[in-house]
């Protein structure tokens, strides 16, 4: 492996593409340490450190958003918003585009079209960046986030909210922006990487603070804080990821059978080939709307019950609806992922249009006509593998909350077990590893992945 990892840098043109995306991760995560110089830091780090990993503060529902969004709402920066407009405008546009003609048709003009498309999606970034990054400054200096004004005395002003409204929306552009230049001079998805890098960075603390709580008392068998809770981890965390990668590859084959054309005395085609179908066919869509939705419930019980302080009952929705806590809250979790599943897969995969390119390509599925039953034995295959692709997503979507509470008591901890985080980590790897072999096989060399010597 090792030699196979110095062939990648022999390669010149593979080098620069891999040293420009190392720089400009770099660049990004530099960009964290740029503040806004108008917050008050001190208050801002005390009241989501008092509220974060309760189960119960805001610093829970800001800690979920900012893993998928590659961002870090919790410390001020300028890149406080992350990439999560962009994703936002770019879900947008892809559900359009199936239910609205002219974005429809622009899909299916090509590379012209999806430069078109590119083009709007940057607007639509500009504007939802610059409303979003207004409502959270306006919120924060009012203190309905946090409970408290975390802007600096003489500052909480509308011009200032203006000045840090720009200032935030220019960060998430600039971040469009290296996200883009990834995909044109770099190796790998520029926004995917942008995503995994900002996960990563987060492991360093959760680890080191677990750790340091175990090695207070020294290395130890027994106590429910010993050695052997960190060989348990270590054990789970490389058969979850063997798990996720297992899955994440898995295909259903369905055998295609070419027609038979006579050409002269030649007779050409005939040959039997497959069409994969991905057991994870919607990826990490709906684990992340999933994540998202039920963090809507969890801030509305939680403001209410702020207001109204006596209210039990909007207290108990609240502990209920809390991130990786309780049964109701994982029960609603799993019924969303099969719900959002379905209907992604239903929005991304057309059979219909699949049984026409096999027919106009003179191929057919053995057993089952042209047209209408090809299209109908593919919704079929494919809603059964979807049900499947669902109950993995489901699982590893709970795998956090069953550590935290059996295992480390720390829910931080045990979101990089499972969830959003684990499952955007190895994909990215994988789709990163199979992009850095079709380099190395276009130019003779083995794959990463090639066994053969």
């Amino acid at each position: 492996m090792f030699s196979k990892l110095l062939t990648v840098f022999r390669v010149p043109e593979l080098r620069q593409k891999i040293l420009l995306t190392l720089f400009l991760l770099a660049v990004y995560r530099m960009g964290f340490s740029i503040t806004l110089p108008f917050m008050d830091h001190a208050a801002l780090k005390e009241v989501f450190g008092r509220s974060g990993g309760t189960g119960s503060g805001i610093g829970d529902l800001l800690q979920v958003v900012s893993m998928f969004s590659a961002s870090s709402i919790t410390n001020g920066s300028i890149f406080g918003l992350g990439i999560m407009p962009y994703i936002t405008a770019s879900i947008v546009f892809q559900l359009l585009g199936t239910v609205y003609p002219p974005l429809e048709q622009l899909q299916k003009e090509g590379e012209s079209g999806r430069r078109r498309l590119n083009e709007y999606t940057r607007y639509a970034t500009v504007v939802i960046c610059f409303l979003q990054s207004f409502f959270l400054i306006r919120g924060l200096a009012a203190g309905a986030l946090t409970g408290q004004s975390v802007l600096l005395d003489g500052y909480n002003t509308t011009g200032w909210c203006l000045v840090g409204t720009v200032v935030m929306t220019c960060g998430t552009v600039f971040l469009m922006w290296i996200g883009e230049q990834i995909d044109a001079y770099g190796i790998g998805n520029g926004i995917s990487l942008l995503i995994m890098a900002g996960i990563l960075a987060r492991m360093p603390a959760a680890a080191g603070g677990f750790l340091s709580g175990i090695l207070e008392n020294g290395l130890q068998l027994g106590g429910g804080q010993g050695v052997e809770i960190l060989l348990v981890l270590a054990a789970l965390f490389v058969l979850v990821i063997v798990w996720v990668v297992f899955i994440t590859q898995g295909q259903r084959k369905i055998p295609i059978q070419s027609a038979k054309h006579v050409r002269g005395r030649k007779v050409m085609g005939g040959q039997r080939q497959w069409l994969p179908l991905r057991v994870n066919q919607a990826g990490v869509m709906p684990i992340i709307f999933a994540s998202s939705l039920l963090l809507l419930p969890f801030f509305v019980f939680n403001q209410l019950a702020n207001i109204w302080p006596n209210n039990s009952i909007l207290m108990t929705l609240g502990s209920a609806f809390s991130p990786g806590q309780g049964f109701v809250y994982n029960l609603t979790y799993i019924f969303l992922i099969y719900f959002l599943c379905s209907f992604w897969t239903a929005i991304t995969f057309n059979p219909k249009d699949m049984s026409e390119n096999l027919k106009d390509m003179g191929s057919f599925i053995p057993g089952y006509r042209p047209g209408g039953r090809t299209a109908s034995h593919l919704e079929q295959v494919m809603m059964r593998i979807t049900y499947v692709g669902a109950a993995f997503l489901a699982v590893i979507a709970v795998i956090p909350t069953v550590i935290s509470t059996t295992l480390t008591g720390d829910y931080a901890i045990a979101s990089f077990f499972g969830g959003t985080g684990l499952l955007i980590i190895v994909s990215v790897a994988l789709d990163l590893v199979q992009k850095i072999d079709s380099h190395l096989i276009m130019r003779n060399y083995s794959g990463l992945l090639d066994t053969e010597e």
